[in-house]
């Protein structure tokens, strides 16, 4: 099914029982008490003894689920998005009924939707709290993280991400999650052998909030997921290990790039975070195929996806946060020492210079028509919507000048003729360069200017005149 089924309604009831059909409705909804404790028992007599002790030949009985319950427990699932009603179920202790069914069911859609009737009810801060707070409903939750049914991963992922993201609870769940290092190896395996997009990108959802708000947590997984070559002395692989958390990150990017800009989003935003720990840069840049195949990827994607030259200026606004994050880690690989001959090819750093310019074109015609950036239904949510797009344009703006200047610094004469020749350096695309580094970068561009003078003295010229801030020797 595309959806739940929606939930029925207050079952007919004759005229005696009109005066108190107030009394059967949950807060001021109009779904029956009555009827959502026969659904809440018929659960609890699923995962009664008697019925959990059933032979080998019921096995196969018991992952399946009777299609009339199903459709009766998928209604709760629906009508847990109201408030009155996850209130109704917390007070009636729904929660431990749905962990005995997770402990004790082998049924992978009841266990899928207990968890998601779960996950609704986490989006109210009051039952999130107390759902958090209770230790054995929270071990029961993560061990769903090792589960092998996709639908039930993906609605821990939904239930984990909330419960990550109110503060109130947040470090609880960070601390729970310290305690299992086997969190880090399903998720690994999800992200390295999943093919299912949704699921892939609820999961990286929760390793960026999981990142995000602990460094400690994040280099553990670094550590804890670096392999030791075979063959080689304990005391000379220290240099040589190879980080299994790259290569995982690497390929659920690849399976989410084409389906889901969010997902992509958010696997090059934890590529950006790891590059904020020197564990995090050893990761990528150590192994010299992560770091050939992490530099391919976001390579292909600036120079050959995003920000295209035949694409409307207005589209950096959708693209904004995945080049920023895109760009720090190039930079950062860029920066770092490692000498890597994917890094000395002429032709990258001019591919690179056609895409930041091209990118900071683009920032300075989105910035320049804000109100074309955000629709919104009130005057106070759009300047808000703008200040937020002003401010990632701005993030993308900064990012893309320190890499640039850096690319020029490595530029060679005979790079520079060639940029001249194929289009990548021409007098409009100097200019932008030049009004965006400046004058932050001067030392930079003035360096750039004298390679220029040997081999267009008219252009480097025009360009020096064009900006009086510049004092080269000629």
């Amino acid at each position: 099914m595309d959806r739940n089924p929606s939930p029925p309604p207050t079952p007919p009831r004759d005229e005696d029982e009109e005066e108190g059909a107030g009394g059967d409705c949950i807060g001021s909804t109009v779904y029956s008490k009555h009827w959502l404790f026969g659904v809440l028992s018929g659960l609890i007599q699923m995962v009664s003894p008697e019925n959990t002790k059933s032979s080998s030949d019921d096995e196969e009985q018991q992952m399946e689920l009777d299609e009339e319950m199903e459709n009766e427990i998928c209604r709760v699932w629906d009508m847990s998005m109201d408030e009155d009603v996850a209130l109704f179920l917390q007070e009636f202790n729904a929660p431990d009924i749905f962990m005995g069914v997770l402990a004790k069911s082998k049924c992978p859609r009841l266990r899928e939707i207990c968890v998601g009737i779960l996950g609704n009810m986490a989006c109210f801060q009051e039952i999130c709290v107390s759902i958090s707070r209770d230790k054995n409903l929270g071990q029961v939750l993560l061990h769903c993280l090792y589960d092998s049914d996709p639908p039930t991963l993906l609605e821990t992922s939904r239930l984990l991400l909330t419960c990550l993201s109110q503060t109130e609870v947040a470090s609880v769940w960070v601390g729970r999650i310290q305690e299992h290092p086997a969190i880090y190896d399903s998720i690994c395996f999800i992200m390295s052998s999943s093919t299912n997009v949704d699921l892939l990108v609820k999961v990286g959802e929760v390793v960026d909030k999981l990142f995000d708000l602990d460094e400690k947590l994040m280099l553990e997984w670094i550590r804890n997921g670096a392999v030791q070559p075979q063959g080689q002395p304990q005391e000379d692989s220290e240099d040589q290990r190879v980080f299994r958390i790259v290569p995982c990150v690497l390929e659920a990017a690849k399976q989410v790039r084409s389906e889901n800009l969010e997902g992509l989003d958010v696997y090059m935003h934890i590529l950006q975070l790891l590059t904020t720990v020197d564990d995090g840069m050893q990761a990528i840049v150590q192994c010299p195929d992560t770091g050939k195949d992490t530099w391919n990827l976001l390579f292909d994607l600036v120079c050959h996806e995003f920000c295209q030259s035949d694409d409307p200026p207005i589209i950096l606004q959708e693209q904004k946060t995945v080049l920023a994050s895109i760009f720090s880690v190039l930079s950062a690989i860029y920066a770092s020492k490692v000498e890597q001959e994917y890094l000395k090819v002429e032709k990258v750093n001019l591919s690179l210079i056609d895409s930041l310019i091209r990118v900071l074109q683009n920032v300075e015609h989105c910035q320049k028509k804000p109100e074309n950036s955000a629709e919104s239904n009130t005057e106070e949510t759009k300047k808000f919507d703008l200040t937020q797009d002003y401010f990632h344009l701005e993030i993308l703006k900064d990012i893309s000048c320190e890499f640039l200047s850096n690319i020029f610094q490595a530029l060679t004469k005979e790079t520079v003729t060639k940029g001249l020749k194929e289009g990548q350096l021409s007098k409009q695309k100097c200019s932008c360069a030049f009004q965006n580094l400046l004058p932050s970068y001067s030392p930079v561009v003035e360096d750039f200017l004298k390679i220029l003078y040997e081999v267009d003295k008219t252009l480097a010229g025009d360009l020096e005149e064009s900006f009086p801030s510049l004092k080269v020797q000629t």
